[in-house]
């Protein structure tokens, strides 16, 4: 029997981080002492109190059955007060708050809610790849906007004014920026709100990294801004603010008929959160944040560390605003692409290659500070030694 895969499935590139897990392994299996800055997984524990709400909700038997789609109201109560908190904005839990499986598995399902084939989605270049291939799954055609150094990462709205914008019904955002680390100003978002509006476009914004910033000034987020509920949602996650990726939490807020949309969709497709797992989410939120806090300064000092080190060797790397990725720009004679292959042969470190974050992204490379100083000391001496 000849199995066909579908045309969607054919558009897509090998997934990105599926394939620096590959070379990874790879590398693992023929003895090689591998240095891992590839995918932005953190290697800190989850803290403590967080483990033990699980522990504890694990053994209650009302959560081995089925979770409400919508999740637990407690759960949206505490996203709601969490939310109050720290942006000083208001949400109804009941409308505007939908918890989700990890911000990813929203993302990538919001398109089927909104996008009909042949319509246009704004996508960010580089960015996350999940907003691209979920472009496909729906049927719709990416429109990139390129992020470049010069406009501080941000995309070129007025540029976007100019353009034939009848067919675009959805834009991406991501602030601060994977893998760029910058971040943005309220006033970017209420250019935004401003452009949104005027065009009937849907904004998606993920918000994941928020928390993870090392300045004065809090990164904003997209509903803060003035009208920003009128024309979309925004996307957070407990993966990275409490070492949580592999428990699998996040949320939806904002725009009450997009979160109806997107719970359209989830109750076709999953069956909720672990209950057990939604108890230590509201644990993280309501509970003290002095554990988070601890691991920002880690990470503080982590990038410190290592580009510090990568520029007494010459290199020109700027210190990120936010997230623990490095966005290094590539020294001269390489393409992103075969310093990477360079890295991983001659000194066994793994990084991305900025193009696999899209064109824009050629020219750099993505460090994930996701292990200890000391061994980002010794990824700068193996780099100092085949230079």
């Amino acid at each position: 029997m000849e199995i066909l895969k579908s045309e969607r499935i054919k558009k897509l590139p090998p997934y990105l981080f599926a394939e620096i897990d590959k070379a990874k392994r790879k590398a693992v299996k023929a003895g090689k002492d591998v240095i891992d800055l590839g995918v932005g997984d953190p290697d800190l524990p989850t803290p403590e109190n967080i483990i033990n709400a699980l522990r504890k909700a694990s053994e209650d038997t009302s959560n081995h059955r089925y979770a409400l789609d919508a999740g637990m109201p407690e759960l949206r109560k505490a996203i709601a007060d969490w939310y109050m908190k720290r942006f000083g904005v208001k949400l109804d839990p009941e409308t505007e708050i939908l918890p989700l499986i990890g911000s990813k598995e929203g993302l990538a399902h919001i398109p089927l809610a909104f996008i009909n084939p042949g319509d246009q989605v704004l996508i960010p270049e580089p960015a996350y790849p999940v907003y691209r291939s979920a472009t496909w799954f729906a049927g719709g055609e990416p429109v990139y906007m390129s992020l470049l150094e010069s406009n501080g990462y941000l995309p070129d709205l007025e540029q976007l004014r100019k353009e034939d914008l009848k067919k675009t019904k959805m834009m991406f955002l991501n602030y601060p920026n994977n893998p760029t680390g910058a971040s943005c100003s309220i006033g970017f978002f209420d250019e935004v709100v401003e452009f949104a509006r005027k065009n009937n476009i849907i904004v998606c914004h993920d918000a994941a990294y928020t928390e993870m910033y090392f300045g004065a000034s809090k990164p904003p987020s997209f509903l803060q801004s003035n009208g920003a509920r009128d024309v979309g949602v925004e996307f957070h996650s407990l993966s990275k603010t409490y070492n949580m990726t592999g428990w699998r939490i996040g949320f939806a807020v904002g725009n009450a008929d997009i979160i109806a949309g997107l719970a359209k969709v989830k109750a076709n497709i999953d069956s909720g959160i672990f209950g057990a797992v939604q108890r230590a989410g509201i644990e993280a939120l309501t509970n003290s944040q002095s554990e988070y806090e601890r691991l920002m300064e880690i990470y503080k000092k982590r990038r410190d560390v290592f580009v510090q080190g990568l520029n007494n060797l010459g290199w020109k790397v700027p210190l990120s605003d936010a997230t623990f990725y490095v966005w290094i720009p590539v020294p001269p004679g390489y393409s992103s692409q075969e310093l990477v292959m360079t890295l991983l042969e001659k000194a066994s470190i793994i990084t991305t290659p900025g193009n696999g974050f899209g064109q824009s992204g050629e020219g750099y490379i993505r460090a994930a500070l996701t292990v200890n100083e000391e061994r980002l000391n010794e990824a700068v001496d193996r780099i100092g030694k085949i230079q």
